[in-house]
């Protein structure tokens, strides 16, 4: 079987993020020195649109493989495996959680199931009856449940909230199998915010996750939705709960690209200032980002995250050969923000690219100009 589209949303996140970032972020307002069209993108070796990858933000064929698999046999069993090597407390973790519950999720929406037909995902469903105890089940079960909620369910209704208890209580059984694992309480955070906890409640599963993992990067962007949500889309203090994450950020870590999300967040509906993207709060968060990936780990797999949303503020920016060296390392997946709120995530993505080629050449540079 294809592998179904999943959302990293991951991701990063890609899910959570995705459900609440819900408006406003195409490509209206941006200058161009000159029409994409003229310049060709093929010329820097970036992939054509229609062979990027929608479904992650950067690579991880082990994933890949995995669900490949899982889909073809319907055994749970290479997910269990992996997931049970794969480090508890890493941000490679979560992201792989969300990754098979959005499988699941996306084949139950494709095959609801009848009297002569068995419904899509029904291999977490016989993950969680015969490896009960299984923590790594249980955090994708959950996670699961939250998908659930936000596809199928309006928030407010007496259905999205049934689903959401369902999950809060999904999230304590994987808590108790793991109780070093962050995964079940950041899969709680957005439980938090879709129950709407009071800030206490809140506060109280924040530091369960800080005492965990208190660089998670996963984690510090799920509770941002929350404070952008449940305060009203409050710019004070999502933005101070993004510079305080920054401010405390350890050499090398990604969180000092937290105020970007934030900015990210808050964008006005309508920009009528042309150098709203070179005023100071912009280019101090552009800064904190950009010295944040220089310094990350190579490894990092949150670094793409990043990345992607740097190739949109640079490009508005018309910073165009830094934005061209962001392009350079994560060109071949669009799973991240801000592609994945549009419609046609690639094609949204290679608007972006073609601004930044044609820009970087309309301004002296070519392929032979710019290091690979």
């Amino acid at each position: 079987m294809e592998i179904l589209w999943v959302l990293m949303a991951l991701v990063m996140l890609g899910f959570v993020l995705l459900q609440i970032s819900r408006r406003r972020r195409g490509a209206v307002g941006l200058v161009s020195p000159g029409h994409p069209d003229a310049a060709d993108p093929a010329n820097y070796g970036f992939a054509r649109e229609e062979e990027l990858d929608i479904r992650m933000p950067g690579p991880d064929q082990d994933l890949l493989d995995v669900l490949d698999l899982v889909q073809r046999s319907q055994d749970y069993r290479g997910a269990q495996q992996l997931l049970a090597g794969t480090e508890a407390k890493g941000e490679r973790r979560w992201q792989r959680v969300q990754a098979f519950a959005g499988a699941a999720s996306l084949e139950l929406r494709q095959r609801p199931g009848g009297v002569e037909e068995t419904p899509g995902g029904q291999w977490l469903r016989v993950w969680r009856s015969e490896a009960p105890k299984d923590a790594g089940g249980a955090a994708v079960h959950a996670e699961f449940l939250v998908q659930q909620a936000w596809r199928t369910a309006t928030p407010g209704t007496d259905d999205f909230r049934i689903i959401m208890e369902e999950a809060k209580a999904a999230c304590g059984d994987a808590a108790l199998l793991a109780p070093g694992d962050p995964v079940p309480y950041i899969v709680e955070l957005s439980v938090a915010r879709g129950l709407g906890y009071p800030r206490e409640e809140f506060e109280q599963l924040w530091l369960k996750i800080l005492d965990r993992a208190p660089n998670h990067m996963g984690a510090h962007l799920a509770a941002l939705q929350y404070w952008c949500e449940k305060w009203h889309g409050s710019r004070d203090l999502a933005y101070a709960f993004a510079e305080a994450a920054a401010a405390r950020a350890p050499q090398g870590s990604l969180l000092a690209a937290m105020p970007l999300f934030a900015v990210f967040e808050h964008l006005p509906e309508v920009n009528l200032v042309s150098g709203f993207y070179q005023s100071e709060v912009v280019t101090k968060a552009l800064h904190g980002a950009l010295h944040a990936v220089h310094s990350a780990r190579p490894d990092d797999p949150m670094q793409a995250h990043v990345r992607h949303l740097l190739v949109f503020f640079l490009v508005r920016s018309e910073r165009w050969a830094e934005a061209m060296n962001q392009l350079m390392v994560i060109d071949g997946h669009v799973g991240a923000l801000p592609w994945t709120l549009s419609t046609d995530p690639a094609a949204e993505f290679a608007v972006y690219r073609a601004l930044a080629v044609a820009g970087y050449e309309a301004n002296g540079g070519s392929p032979a100009t710019l290091p690979h």
